[in-house]
Parts: C-alpha cells; structure tokens; sequence
C-alpha cells in the first residue's frame, strides 16, 4: 500500500482516523493504530509483517535483560544480542546476494544462491530498532515495558516505508501521553496534502517525461538528451523521496507524534557538506550517532577521524542499496 494510492487515501485513511478519534482512551487509540499499522505493512508483506514483529520482540526482551543485568558485561551481551538479531535480518535479506555475487566474482566460481525477497522498509524499522536498544543500553532513555507500545513506535506506519528514521528518544513520552489539536489535525493534514501533490503532480510527472526522453535501457542520443535526463532524474528522485517524508510528517502530526524534518531544500545547498546538511537528515544523524560519535567521532587525531568518515561513507553507499555503484557512490561523498 501506497500513501498515493485509492485504497489508501479512500479506505484506509478514513476508516482509522474515524475509529481513532472516536476513540478517547489513549489505549485504545494506541491499538488502533498498531493494528492498522500491521495491516498496511501486510497488504504488502503479509508473511514478512512476521519479521518486524519478531525482531520488536527480541529487542525488547534484550533490553529487559540489560536493565536487569548486574554487570557491565551482562549488559554489553544482551546490546549485541539485539543489535546482532536485527542487523542479521538486515544482512540476509538485503546484502546476502550481493555479498555472495562478489565472492563468487573474486573467486572466479559460480555460487548458487536464489536472493530473498527484499521485506519493504526493512532498511528504515531496523535502524529504528536500534536506537531504542543502544539509548536503553547508554541510558540516554527509559527502559519501555510494555512490548505493545514498543511495538508501535517500531511499526507505526507514517514512516514505516520511506521515513524519516525516527529515533526512540524523540517520540518515547508520546506513547504515553499525546493529545492532538484542531491546529495539529489541521496543520497535519495540510503537510500531508503538499506531499501528496509532490508525489502526484511533480515526482510521477517528471518520470515518466523521463522515460519519454531516455527510455529504459538506452543512451542519451545527445549531449542535451543527457542534461535533460540528469536534471529530470534529480528532480524525480528530490520530489518523490521528500513527497513520502512530508506526508510521513504530517500524518504523524495529525496522529499525534512529531517527526523531525528530513530535507531542507537541499539543492539550494552551497557546498557537499552543506548537501548533507538537508539531504536525508534523519539518516545523517543516524550514522554520526551512532557509528561515527561510538567509533571515536574527530576525538582520535586526523587518521582516526579519517578512517571513520571512511567507514560511515562506505556504509552510507552500502546503505541506499546493495551493490558495488552505490558503494562507490558513498565514498565519492567521503572525498569531499
């Protein structure tokens, strides 16, 4: 299921804000939504739905076995069980074919491997997984007892696809307490409407005028065929990734949780870091909280500070999709 799609905007939209507002009770209106949030992972996912729930599951009963440790082992043991069952997932599903294919590649010996079906938005929920494990482990947040509420935080469909990655700490005491007025509902739904258009009136329109100018699988027939395509290709991309954050952040808004901005005009930026100062913000500060500050950060001298802007660059490419492109495509970011 889609934001932009009829079932969504006609059925399922309206069918849960009419059940949650009629609802008073914040418990109520918590299962509401984590219903309806598992129901649109499994329109699309409905034996891997299975999966998020699972690793919710382990990294909650990892963090209840870190408060209740009484060594400072104990609780670096349960933090690597929860970190290491959620990355596993992120790791087979997503890498496992890519890492075999370079190996078999290197060794020069064909190896036999069907890759799985890539589970929508894993990238996003398992990165969300982990700020709760590792800011429970650091105590920069309290440990969440119930696994329900746990579980939505971790489902909650507005960002379950295309983000922002939101962090535990930013939305933890909204679990427990959230209220939402006329001017959210209304500011909200607003947000969610500039999105929507983005979507539909900028993004869909500029691909498709896209593979009207260079259709799939030829080249540039000339040099003003290729600028046109490179200009349309950014704008596509700009336009449909910050569509689904702006129509995350308001629906978010209208259900009561406040999402951080994920662009801020980032083609209007001045230089490559300025870029990545509004690009995919959430993901930014993923990595600087918790690779590139947990590495050493620039407290080690310039070749420490070196070698772990190499590493978070090289996990940023492996990130956004796995394959040797886009992997050369994060460290051509860490040269600059």
């Amino acid at each position: 299921m889609v934001f932009s799609g009829l079932s969504f905007l006609l059925l399922f939209l309206p069918l849960l804000l009419g059940l949650y507002f009629l609802s008073r009770d914040l418990r109520w209106r918590n299962g509401i939504l984590i219903v309806f949030s598992l129901l649109f992972y499994a329109w699309g996912e409905p034996v891997m739905v299975l999966l998020l729930i699972g690793s919710t599951l382990i990294n909650y009963l990892c963090a209840l076995a870190m408060e209740r440790a009484s060594s400072a082992a104990g609780k670096k043991l349960w933090l690597g069980v929860g970190v290491a069952v959620s990355l596993s997932g992120l790791l087979y599903f997503k890498y496992a074919g890519f890492f075999i294919s370079s190996l078999s590649a290197v060794l020069g010996v064909p190896i036999a491997f069907n890759a799985p079906r890539l589970p929508i938005g894993i990238s996003f929920y398992t990165f969300q997984i982990l700020t709760y494990t590792v800011d429970v482990y650091r105590k920069k947040v309290p440990l969440q007892k119930s696994f329900w509420k746990l579980l939505l935080y971790v489902s909650c469909f507005p960002q379950l696809i295309a983000g922002p990655i939101v962090q535990y700490g930013d939305v933890y005491a909204a679990l427990d307490e959230r209220t939402v007025s006329g001017r959210d509902f209304s500011d909200g739904m607003r947000r969610f409407f500039v999105g929507l258009g983005k979507k539909v009136l900028l993004a869909n329109p500029c691909g498709s005028f896209l593979l009207a100018v260079l259709p799939e699988g030829t080249a540039p027939q000339s040099v003003s065929a290729a600028w046109l395509s490179a200009v349309l290709f950014a704008l596509q991309l700009y336009f449909d990734f910050s569509a689904y954050s702006d129509m995350a952040i308001g629906l978010g808004r209208v259900l009561g949780f406040t999402y951080k901005e994920n662009f801020r005009y980032p083609y209007c930026a001045l230089s490559p870091s300025d870029f990545w100062r509004r690009w995919h913000i959430s993901l930014g500060s993923f990595f600087r909280e918790y690779v590139y500050i947990p590495l050493g950060g620039n407290r080690h001298g310039p070749a420490r500070r070196f070698l772990n802007l190499l590493i978070v660059w090289f996990l940023t490419g492996l990130w956004h999709g796995a394959s040797w492109n886009f992997v050369l495509w994060g460290l051509y970011w860490f040269v600059f």
